[in-house]
């Protein structure tokens, strides 16, 4: 009786504690995996940084022809051009009025002539003596003379021929024609003006039409800089043309510490002479390590990004930021190229963090266009 109600009590021990085990759920297992969180990343490259240099100055002629009147004492007749016009090499510009000069010429060959006869007559007098001296024909103080004669009136007639081309060359001047082929800046001089040759030019030309942008850099950006780097430059009407340097300035201001560039642009109607320009050069920090500017994150150790390991965990490094633009930073120290970082600094992420990154380009959809030094 008594193995009897062991037995049974046995029986139901065991059929409760099946019951609770029955009623009891095992606990998932936890994936980290799948609990970790997913991040875009970006590697560091070796990139040129666009924009990282920008630059103000004012559109200049790469070339300016001065003209003038090259004769005095005359009346303007007809002015022939007008501002902004294309003139070629050789062209009448304005006309003087040559009622004075052409009297002038006609006299002055009239003083040639006669002294050319002047000279033929004293030098067939001088040839009459020719082997009479000592023969007691004619003294010789009288041969001597004659010969002298010959002399002074052939000088006589050299300098009124010379005269005579003065005066005809001074006819010709009559007409200011441009020294140059190229666009007409400005013009001061009026129909009734007085040629006096003072020192105002009556026009100004572009040489070709070309203008370029002189601009300032700092001395310590102008050694950035190199003849033929690509410039984009904005004109003032906000339209934007490309370019490139043409000459680099061999000197630098002592006062002002500044050196200017000269940005070679293509010939273009809305390219204005005294406009204001704005240059913004492709490469001139040269190829570098690059990351985003929206991998940096700023914080009271200064600026750092995070770095995503082969086993996907991050962890925060320090850097040290150089040049920006086109929305890339220039790292001056910082990881190797190649490493992952996190795209978005702004992500709540710790050391030690577990992460699922998704590739994404280095270069950002939309650059900047404002550019910083």
């Amino acid at each position: 009786m008594t193995r009897s109600k062991l037995l049974l009590a046995v029986t139901v021990a065991v059929a409760v504690l099946g019951l609770a085990a029955c009623g009891k759920k095992p606990a998932p297992k936890t994936d980290a995996a799948a609990q970790a969180r997913a991040v875009r990343v970006v590697r560091v490259e070796q990139r040129a940084i666009t924009g990282a240099l920008t630059a103000s100055g004012v559109l200049v002629p790469r070339e300016e022809a001065a003209v003038t009147a090259e004769v005095t004492g005359y009346r303007v007749a007809r002015v022939l051009v007008e501002e902004g016009a294309y003139v070629r090499a050789g062209q009448t510009l304005a006309q003087l009025d040559g009622a004075l000069i052409g009297a002038q010429v006609e006299q002055q060959k009239a003083l040639a002539a006669q002294a050319a006869v002047n000279a033929e007559q004293a030098e067939q007098e001088a040839a009459r003596v020719k082997g009479l001296d000592g023969q007691g024909i004619l003294s010789d103080e009288q041969i001597a003379q004659r010969r002298f004669q010959a002399r002074a009136a052939r000088a006589n007639a050299t300098a009124q021929a010379a005269a005579y081309r003065d005066a005809t060359t001074r006819a010709g001047k009559l007409a200011v024609t441009a020294p140059v082929s190229g666009v007409v800046l400005e013009r001061t001089v009026r129909p009734g003006d007085l040629s006096a040759g003072g020192a105002t030019p009556w026009f100004r030309i572009a040489r070709d039409g070309q203008i370029e942008l002189q601009a300032e850099l700092a001395e310590d950006d102008l050694a950035k800089v190199r003849v033929g780097l690509p410039a984009m430059v904005t004109l003032p009407n906000g339209a934007s043309v490309q370019g490139a340097i043409r000459l680099v300035s061999p000197q630098i201001d002592p006062q002002t510490k500044l050196g200017s560039v000269r940005v070679r642009l293509p010939v273009r109607g809305d390219i204005r002479s005294g406009g204001f320009g704005r240059a913004l050069f492709a490469d001139a920090g040269g190829v570098s390590l690059t990351i985003p500017e929206s991998a940096i994150r700023y914080d009271a150790d200064g600026a750092s990004v995070m770095v995503v390991g082969s086993d996907n965990k991050v962890k925060r490094v320090a850097i040290k930021a150089g040049a920006r633009g086109g929305g890339l930073v220039a790292l001056v120290q910082g990881p190797p190229v190649g490493t992952r970082v996190v795209q978005n600094a702004a992500a709540f992420l710790l050391d030690g963090d577990r992460v699922r990154p998704t590739e994404a380009a280095a270069t950002p959809a939309a650059p900047s266009k404002a550019a910083t030094r």
